[in-house]
């Protein structure tokens, strides 16, 4: 009887180690662009570079997809307002 139960346990997780759950996946962590490159500097007067940090409909896109740091995407955020603001980028696309 407890040899039923072990087969059927190793057959469910044949593919899989013991520690290996594939909902909690490691993944890498993103380095901040503006951090790593010291001689990147982020200019509100340079739609092409802010593209970057904006999805097609326009809007910002958070950390976890740009992988700055808190301090840069604040400096993101500024710069892609001021931006809009003067009519660089758009505030909305359809």
């Amino acid at each position: 009887m407890a040899d039923k139960k072990q087969n059927k346990r190793n057959n469910n997780n044949k593919n899989y180690d013991e520690d290996y759950n594939p909902r909690f996946r490691k993944q890498r962590k993103k380095v901040c662009v503006l951090c790593s490159d010291k001689n990147f500097e982020l200019d509100y007067k340079n739609p092409e570079q802010l593209k970057k940090f904006i999805n097609d409909k326009g809007k910002i896109l958070p950390r976890r997809t740009t992988g700055a740091c808190s301090k840069h995407q604040r400096d993101i955020t500024t710069a892609v307002k001021r931006a809009r603001h003067i009519a660089l980028l758009p505030y909305a696309q359809n």
